[in-house]
Order: structure tokens, then sequence, then C-alpha cells
């Protein structure tokens, strides 16, 4: 069976913001065409605020913070209980006043069910006013790698994942742990924005590729719709994209 599987937050909307009205039209249509899941770093509530509920609900499942709180439409299937240590929160905080980047926001650690997101900047409600200057801050310093570093080899048991534009996932698992519920015969697609190894689509995109399914690494949301408006016509007409 051929399944596609789409990260969400910079394949199918702008980063942390609304997917685009007329591609929801189109990609609403292709997921009543296509068997279609969904894989965020993110919550239940911000990815039905990003891709909004007719698509949630159409898809054939949901994995919700890397997989560790999936939904079938309304209905949650599984939720992880683990929590970080306090430990780690105090190493995060130490974190946060060393770096010296001036803006703040807030939320700088959002806890998730079966990990959180560490980020800089925060994830407080005036986020957006300061993303555009971590984002070149980050380029230019490596921020988010040099701290991943350090929390990997003071916590070597976690995943620690680059995600997003700002932020650090952490947990004790990756998205590659979602290939259980998939079948080897499946022909699984799988489409995301940060598949470099370090990036948080890589785990599962490295999955996909071992049961010899088809990775897509791509620049933004743009991009895959092309991808879905030619699986769509290849739907249409018969045709099989390779």
């Amino acid at each position: 069976m051929k399944v596609f599987i789409f990260d969400v937050d910079g394949t199918l909307t702008p980063s942390r913001k609304q997917i685009d009205s007329a591609f929801f039209a189109e990609f609403l249509i292709f997921c009543c065409k296509f068997d279609v899941y969904l894989v965020t770093g993110s919550d239940r509530d911000k990815t039905v605020e990003q891709v909004g509920l007719d698509i949630y609900n159409r898809c054939k499942r949901v994995f919700n913070c890397s997989g560790a709180d999936i939904y079938d439409g309304n209905n949650s299937v599984y939720r992880s209980d683990w929590k970080p240590s306090d430990e780690l929160i105090s190493f995060l905080n130490d974190e946060l006043d060393h770096s010296t980047f001036p803006i703040r926001t807030g939320n700088h650690i959002e806890h998730r069910p079966g990990g959180i997101n560490f980020s800089i900047l925060g994830r407080g409600k005036d986020n957006m006013k300061g993303r555009d200057e971590y984002v070149k801050w980050d380029r230019n310093t490596a921020e988010r790698i040099t701290i991943a570093d350090r929390i990997k080899n003071q916590f070597p048991n976690l995943n620690v994942q680059i995600g997003g534009q700002t932020g650090l996932d952490i947990s004790d698992s990756d998205k590659s742990q979602i290939i259980k519920y998939f079948s080897f015969d499946d022909e699984i697609h799988f489409f995301g924005d940060m598949m470099e190894e370090g990036q948080n689509d890589y785990p599962l995109a490295k999955a996909v590729q071992e049961r010899c399914g088809k990775t897509y690494n791509v620049k933004n949301w743009e991009e895959t719709r092309l991808w879905v408006n030619r699986f769509s016509s290849s739907y249409a007409t018969g045709l099989t994209y390779n």
C-alpha cells in the first residue's frame, strides 16, 4: 500500500504559521485520495492550529510530539509518560543564562508529551518578533548545535534534535519510533524539511530508507505543494511517480 507521511512545520506550513489557504484545499483533497499521516514535534493543539481540524481528522493518523502523542482523529490512542529530570531542567536553565542572545520571550522550556522543546528565544506570546534575529544568530554562531552537543555529553541516554528554526527537541526517543506502525509491504513516501543528520526529521528519514521507502527533503511548503500536485495528477491519470 502506498502511504504518505508529512512533517508539518516548514513542510506543510511556514514555520509556526498556518497552512496557505489554497494549499489547504489541495491537501485536503490529497488526503481523500491517499493514506496520509502527519508526524510533528508539536502537540495536538498547535498542529490543529497550523493545518486545521478538517485536515487533522482526514489523515489516517497524526503522530504528535514525534510519535509520543498519537491521535486517530479526535481519539487519543497513545501518550508517553516520560518526564524530564530536575537535573536536565537545571542544566537547560544554565544554558539559558549562558547564552548572550538578547531577545527573550519566555516559555523557554515547553513541556510536551514524551519530551520538551528548549528555545533560547522562547515560545512566548511575542516570539515571532525575534525569530528572524535568532535564525541569523544561530546561523552565525551555531548555538543550537553546540548546546545540543553539551546536552548529549551530559545526558547520553537522551535524544536531542534540532527542530524548527529556534528550538531543540529533547526526549527519550525520536520520529523513527513511528515506523513500527507501518507494514514492510507499505510503499512509504516521507516529506520533511529537516533531514540532515542532527535534525529532527533525520531519524525517520533513515528508517524509511532502510525500508526501501522514498524521502523528500523539501526546502519549504511550496516545494511540498508541487509534489502533492504531481501525485494528485498521477492519481487522476493512472501514472506513477517514482
